[in-house]
C-alpha cells in the first residue's frame, strides 16, 4: 500500500457496528413516521405534526429533527411511496415473464402500493420533478407491457395501446378506491364494536389485492359484456 493510500484510508471514518446500529435505528424511526403520516393524513389531510407524532409513538421533536416542516414530511412520504411504486413495477419482471403473467403481477404489485400509500400516491402528480420523472418512467413501462401483450395476442391487434393504457390506469384507480372504502368501512365497524364493548374485530370483508388484480385485468381484456362479445 502506498503512503498516500494509507493516509487516505486512515482519514476515512471508521464504520463501527455501533454506528451501523444507530443508522439502522434512525432509518426505522423515519419509516415509522412516514407510515404513521400516511395513516393519519389518509383519514384527515389537515392533521398536524403532533397528531402524526402521536400515531408514530414518538415525540413531536423527533419528527421535527428529521423533517423541518410538515410539508417536508409530506414530500418525503410522497418520495418514499413513489420509490415503492417503481420497485413494485420492476419486481414484476415484465420482460422475463409471459405478457399475461406480467400484467397480472404488475397489477397486483401496484395495487398493494397504491392501497397502502393512498394519500401519498394521490399527491404524487403534484410533487417534485423527480417524483414526476419516476411516474413518467412507469407510464412508459406500462405502455411497453401492453405492447408486448398485443404482440402476444393477449390484446387485439386493432386496439390503440395508448387508449388501453388509459383504461388500465382508470381501472387500477377504481380498484384502489374500492379497497380504500372497504378498509374505511372495516375500521369504522371495528371502532363501533370496541365502543359497544364487544370482543374482537368486526367481521367485515376487505377486498383482497390479488382478487382485485384479477378483476382489473379481466375487465381490461374482456370487458363486461357477454362471452364472445356482441356485434357492433
Amino acid at each position: 500500500m502506498t503512503a498516500a493510500r494509507a493516509r487516505t484510508r486512515a482519514n476515512q471514518p471508521t464504520r463501527t457496528p455501533g454506528a451501523r446500529a444507530l443508522r439502522a435505528d434512525a432509518e426505522r424511526t423515519v419509516r415509522t413516521i412516514l407510515e404513521a403520516a400516511e395513516r393519519v393524513l389518509r383519514d384527515n389531510p389537515a392533521a398536524t405534526v403532533e397528531q402524526i407524532a402521536e400515531a408514530a409513538g414518538v415525540a413531536r421533536t423527533t419528527v421535527h429533527r428529521r423533517f423541518a416542516t410538515r410539508e417536508a414530511l409530506i414530500e418525503a412520504m410522497t418520495a418514499w411511496a413513489t420509490q415503492q411504486f417503481a420497485d413494485a413495477v420492476r419486481a414484476a419482471r415484465i420482460d422475463t415473464t409471459p405478457s399475461l403473467v406480467g400484467l397480472y403481477q404488475v397489477t397486483a404489485n401496484v395495487l398493494r402500493v397504491k392501497i397502502d400509500w393512498n394519500f401519498a400516491m394521490n399527491r404524487a402528480p403534484h410533487a417534485s420533478p423527480e417524483v414526476a420523472r419516476v411516474h413518467a418512467d412507469v407510464l412508459a413501462t406500462c405502455t411497453h407491457l401492453l405492447r408486448r401483450a398485443q404482440d402476444a395476442g393477449v390484446i387485439r391487434a386493432d386496439v390503440d395501446v395508448e387508449w388501453a393504457r388509459t383504461v388500465y390506469y382508470a381501472l387500477i384507480h377504481e380498484a384502489t378506491q374500492r379497497a380504500s372504502r372497504a378498509g374505511a368501512d372495516a375500521s369504522a365497524a371495528d371502532a363501533g364494536a370496541a365502543d359497544a364493548g364487544t370482543a374482537g374485530a368486526a367481521e367485515n370483508e376487505v377486498t383482497d389485492t390479488d382478487a382485485l388484480a384479477a378483476l382489473v385485468v379481466d375487465t381490461l381484456l374482456r370487458g363486461v359484456g357477454p362471452a364472445g362479445g356482441a356485434a357492433l
